[in-house]
């Protein structure tokens, strides 16, 4: 039997190379929480709104944008459980939080141990204790979801974390969110998600990000300038190096995940999120060495068919102009109270 557990830790603090909201803000959508709003309701569930303490699983949670998703719903006066397999603490002080604000947090904070992989587990956890929302995190494929679903038959909102690598490589740009998708991209496995949760008649929110930078990213996006910049080493961009690329920070990112927490207009609707700046990618290394303090960096451009990398991936971003426009998010926003 699934038990669920208050987790009551104390890791220690620390630093990382700073991250500037100011330099790639987030999508505006209104950081005060709109709560007079109704929810969507299935047959059978009782009326409640967006001011009405839920029950929400975090699928995953401990690693990046989970963790100052967390943040936000509990502070929000939400009931948070994280879904993980227990290998992870699963709590963490962030950098520049108070001792007593992680003291706080981390005691509201509840996990539910297991691999989502183990469907019946899924099933049989999930629907002893009967969530009124769900965030999934870390998903990736639609069969990874669909036991969650037969689970919650009364699940007011299923809010997904999808990516805007789904979109068919185009000269148009920017994406938005009706953009043509690529069947056979990576991230077909968002794809056919977004597919099963329309299919299934649920309440659901898909969002996707394009890249995302802040505290305890572990995919080497501003890390890898950072490292270079420290070490004293030129920074190897491929080509002319003013190719249009976009980022956003994951606080952003965790703002708009709760912005859409019991909006009607997010309602079955697809977000683009990210920041509403462009930047090139000789602009980001110098905008990098800027907010960590270094000089004016070395960039060298080269041509990447010259180089035999392996699967290695030697530059962080794809080597094409790739950003988006939302043309929902700001629409969201505008929510009557």
């Amino acid at each position: 039997m699934a038990r669920l557990v208050a987790v009551q830790q104390k890791q220690p603090s620390f630093s990382l190379l700073p991250s500037s909201l100011s330099d790639f803000n987030g999508v505006k959508l209104t950081h005060q929480i709109q709560y007079k709003r109704k929810v969507w309701q299935p047959k059978g569930a009782l009326h409640v709104t967006a001011s009405s303490a839920k029950k929400i699983l975090i699928m995953g949670g401990t690693r990046f944008i989970g963790v100052f998703l967390s943040r936000l719903l509990v502070k929000e006066g939400h009931q948070v459980t994280l879904f993980t397999r227990g290998k992870a603490p699963i709590t963490q002080q962030l950098p520049g939080e108070s001792d007593q604000d992680y003291a706080d947090f981390s005691s509201k904070i509840l996990h539910l141990k297991g691999d989502r992989k183990d469907f019946e587990f899924v099933k049989t956890s999930l629907s002893a204790e009967g969530f009124d929302v769900v965030y999934d995190i870390n998903g990736r494929e639609a069969i990874e979801v669909e036991p969650i679903l037969d689970a919650l038959p009364k699940l007011e909102q299923f809010i997904y974390c999808s990516s805007a690598g789904v979109y068919l490589k185009s000269d148009l740009l920017p994406h938005c969110e009706t953009d043509a998708v690529d069947p056979k991209s990576r991230h077909k496995g968002k794809l056919e998600t977004e597919s099963l949760l329309e299919s299934k008649g649920v309440n659901w929110t898909s969002i996707r990000p394009v890249y995302i930078y802040g505290p305890l990213n572990y995919n080497p996006v501003e890390e890898w300038f950072f490292h270079r910049l420290k070490a004293g080493r030129p920074i190897p961009i491929p080509n002319s190096g003013t190719q249009i690329t976009q980022l956003g920070h994951v606080k952003d990112l965790a703002t708009a995940f709760v912005q859409v927490l019991g909006n009607e207009k997010a309602s079955k609707e697809v977000f683009n999120i990210s920041g509403e700046k462009y930047v090139t990618f000789d602009g980001l290394a110098r905008a990098c060495a800027k907010a960590a303090g270094f000089p004016e960096p070395e960039i060298i451009h080269y041509n990447p068919k010259e180089f035999d990398f392996g699967k290695k991936k030697a530059f962080p971003f794809r080597d094409q102009h790739f950003f988006r426009i939302s043309r929902q998010s700001k629409e969201c926003a505008r929510v009557e109270t």
